[in-house]
């Protein structure tokens, strides 16, 4: 799915799923060998590759929602 990341006035990275309407603050991130983790504060997982450093955002991403 795709989402978009930007960060808050208080620089808090937030994700928005526009098939959802859901935008969340990302609560905990976990680079792995497949790419970033973010984990959101309703409990979402989101894998997501090549996501570079440092984050240029506000950006479009491919992200898979984890179990």
């Amino acid at each position: 799915m795709k989402v978009m990341l930007r960060q808050n006035s208080t620089g808090t990275l937030l994700v928005y799923v526009a098939k959802k309407d859901l935008e969340e603050e990302v609560v905990s991130q976990v680079q792995d060998a497949e790419g970033r983790i973010l984990t959101l504060a309703n409990g979402w997982e989101l894998a997501i590759a090549n996501l570079e450093e440092p984050l240029q955002l506000p950006q479009t991403v491919e992200a898979k929602r984890l179990a």
